[in-house]
């Protein structure tokens, strides 16, 4: 299973799937893309409602930003999910209360409608930091990116509480250059994160095939 940072859709591991031959998920998270927003976001509610969708058996999660916090709630076995493996790729573990405040203030406020769809999605690809192209919706009086603003408001994550209650192998990665997921930060954690050389926060749309060879360890 993939899933996606803030602001992006599932549609940012179509080249990561491109070169897999096993079976995958790629789910957009609730509030964005085609999902439904939810009543309050948290890294638990967000897991509950990706829960839903995942088999009944053993997965391996590839979590991206936001979506490796998600992944690490997941398996800590409490969403009935049986995960084996999450790989949480360019996790910000490390929060300041102004980027707590810049964020809150962001999920305070209401989507911007633009007249036109291509004005639409350069602002959703502004908002999630990657090219998209499905991340919009046509509302009254024009169109709107379909990030539902109050998922900004998800909060700081507990890392290393996370870690602790994970029932699977616990892998941390980030690109070299990645200014929100720097090595000394992840190593706090984990005694050997997995580095991509020159690249930066979205490995998996700069170099997907850099992905691979912890897809191969999995499958192998």
């Amino acid at each position: 299973m993939l899933l996606h940072g803030l602001g992006a859709t599932g549609e940012v591991w179509k080249d990561v799937v491109a070169g897999w031959h096993g079976s995958w998920l790629v789910p957009d998270l609730p509030g964005h893309g085609r999902s439904a927003p939810i009543e309050r976001y948290s890294f638990g509610s967000l897991a509950a409602a990706v829960a839903t969708v995942i088999p009944r058996e053993p997965v391996t999660i590839v979590g991206h930003s936001l979506g490796g916090v998600v992944g690490l709630a997941l398996a800590s076995g409490w969403f009935g999910v049986d995960v084996t493996r999450c790989i949480g790729v360019g996790i910000k573990v490390q929060w300041s209360d102004e980027e707590l405040q810049k964020a809150a203030a962001l999920a305070a406020k209401p989507g911007k409608v633009f007249a036109t769809r291509e004005e639409a999605v350069e602002r959703a690809s502004k908002m999630a930091g990657v090219p998209l192209e499905h991340a919009v919706s046509e509302v009254d009086g024009g169109w709107t990116p379909s990030l539902d603003m109050r998922a900004f408001g998800v909060g700081r994550p507990d890392m290393p509480g996370l870690i602790m209650a994970s029932k699977a192998q616990v892998v941390l990665a980030a690109g070299e250059n990645d200014p929100m997921s720097p090595q000394e930060h992840l190593k706090e954690l984990v005694p050997e994160p997995v580095v991509f050389p020159g690249t930066g926060h979205n490995v998996h749309v700069e170099s997907p095939s850099s992905l691979s060879p912890l897809l191969v360890q999995e499958a192998t």
